[in-house]
């Protein structure tokens, strides 16, 4: 994934109504109108948020007959998570370093300083 793509993911993902339509994608493919079902806003509102979503490559649309429901692309998200878990395991070693070093200046109980 390149640096430009895991930018405009981490942007799409960043609206809390693009964040929501995710969620409801992770369930199963489900169409513009039903996307717009549970929010406060227009359908052509929600296809932008949509549209987002698909230029960052989390969802694709296809076609079925009348229908075209919005796909969530999981991959997308294992990239992501491989992204991620780089930088946490970074993270947890300098704490275990830390713990160390700590462990080593810690004075002893009864020990005088």
């Amino acid at each position: 994934m390149s640096a430009d793509q895991l930018s405009r993911v981490f942007a799409a993902l960043a609206d809390p109504t693009r964040r929501e339509i995710v969620s409801t994608l992770a369930l199963g493919d489900a169409t513009l109108v039903e996307l717009s079902e549970p929010h406060d806003m227009s359908v052509q509102a929600v296809s932008k948020h949509l549209r987002v979503l698909e230029d960052a490559g989390l969802v694709t649309r296809s076609r079925d007959a009348q229908r075209r429901p919005a796909h969530l692309e999981a991959e997308v998200f294992d990239l992501m998570t491989k992204w991620i878990e780089r930088y946490r395991r970074e993270a947890e070693q300098r704490y275990q370093r830390l713990d160390a070093l700590l462990k080593e200046t810690k004075p002893k109980r009864g020990a005088k300083r």
